[in-house]
């Protein structure tokens, strides 16, 4: 068994012998990032985490297996962060796909891209990565604190609810924080932290849905038939944008890889009080004009389901999205090809900012500067979900993560370096 094996992935640290030149709040892999770029620099690292455990949000997007990053040219992948480009292009610039690959690799965990693009561990277990990196970090000298959630500042120092009840602990020269956004409380990422740097006048966005489901208005017919199955092949569309891929009908609506990546504006139309209605491609492989085709050919004493089936190969989960769109007579082969090609599909609302992989919002860009240091708490440095930044799924949140922790911190080894 490898050392890295052996290691459990929360081993009680002893306590410093010196103060650290340097705390991480946040043991994710922001935090975590920033902790080994902060320990190779030469600096001494304490790192504080709420949960008994680290990694948590990381363990769990490992159980559908851990999608790493993306195989695709740099300028593509650039484009998929939006607005935010412009102020992560350098961090991502200084640690690409490639970079992700190589850290893997430095770890012990052999990479591969799949058929998507998509880049996976082999054995896609998101646990033998994280065991052997907080094996490495503790053998250059990281000093660890677990179920210590940070509560905010007493006058200079930080302030945290332990094991022991509060705790005290003075600030280190440089603060990196790394606290996630406001999605999957449960695993320690809740937003509470935004309050106390709201008081000490940081500008922090509202936090909302990113990467989310969204409730539709089913007939009980439909969600008792179909609850639970996937849609696929498909293509989404809305406001001029295309995703093509699949997605899961809910119990309360519909959430998906083709529906993640559009979530942000959907969410904030709804938000705004405008009406956010799909177009559901059911058969993005054939032409309109070829489905109509197909379908004029006699019907016989066929019923109409098995006419889609035996003519379009359309049947199960997409002929009932089909009937439910039309919500009655389905009309003629013309009728039904339009339909087929451009299906409306009105959303309600977004599913609650809990259920969300990830959300909008934090702490503002133009609250930061270039090395990522809060421009109101000078020594006070950002990273990861927090920083209001958004991406779809598909390795892009977990690449700028990293990417955005290792630029948090250098940006706090050089204010060390000119203290």
């Amino acid at each position: 068994m490898s050392p890295s094996e052996a290691t459990p992935l929360n081993p009680p640290s002893p306590l410093p012998e010196a103060s650290p030149d340097a705390i991480i709040i946040g043991g994710g892999p922001a935090g975590l990032m920033a902790a080994e770029t902060l320990l190779d620099a030469g600096r001494a690292v304490m790192l504080y985490d709420a949960m008994p455990s680290l990694g948590r949000k990381f363990l769990m997007a490992g159980k559908s297996g851990l999608n790493l990053t993306h195989a695709e040219p740099a300028e593509r992948l650039l484009e998929r962060y939006g607005p935010a480009r412009p102020r992560l292009e350098a961090a991502l610039a200084a640690f690409d796909a490639e970079a992700v690959r190589g850290f893997a690799a430095g770890l012990g965990i052999e990479t591969f891209v799949g058929s998507s693009g998509r880049v996976f561990p082999v054995g896609f277990k998101a646990a033998p990565m994280l065991r052997a990196w907080l094996h490495r970090l503790r053998a250059k000298g990281l000093k660890i604190r677990v179920r210590h959630r940070w509560l905010g500042f007493d006058a200079g120092d930080l302030v945290f609810a332990g094991p022991d009840g509060r705790r005290v602990v003075p600030r280190a020269p440089a603060l990196v924080l790394a606290l996630g956004g406001a999605s999957w409380p449960k695993l320690g990422s809740d937003g509470a932290w935004a309050a106390a740097l709201r008081e000490r006048d940081v500008a922090i966005n509202p936090f909302g849905p990113a990467n989310c489901g969204f409730d539709v208005a089913w007939s009980p017919v439909f969600r008792n038939r179909f609850a639970g199955q996937p849609v696929k092949p498909v293509a989404v569309e809305w406001n001029g944008r295309r995703v093509r891929g699949e997605f899961v009908v809910t119990e309360n609506g519909i959430e998906g890889g083709a529906v993640y990546p559009l979530a942000s504006g959907l969410a904030a139309r709804l938000a705004s009080g405008g009406r956010a209605v799909l177009s559901l491609d059911l058969m993005p492989g054939r032409t309109e004009a070829d489905i109509a085709t197909a379908l004029a050919r006699p019907q016989g004493r066929h019923s109409l389901t098995d006419h889609l089936r035996r003519t379009i190969g359309l049947d199960g989960v997409r002929a009932g999205l089909l009937r439910e769109g039309a919500g009655g007579d389905l009309g003629g082969p013309e009728a039904i090809a339009r339909r087929v090609k451009a299906l409306p599909l009105a959303l309600e609302r977004p599913r609650p900012l809990a259920e969300a992989i990830s959300t909008t919002g934090g702490v503002a860009l133009d609250a930061l500067d270039g090395n990522w240091m809060l421009r109101a708490l000078p020594g006070i440095f950002c990273a990861g979900e927090m920083v209001d930044w958004d991406a779809p799924t598909g390795g892009y949140l977990l690449t700028a993560c990293l990417a955005l922790g290792r630029a948090a911190g250098r940006g706090a080894g050089h204010w060390l370096d000119a203290a």
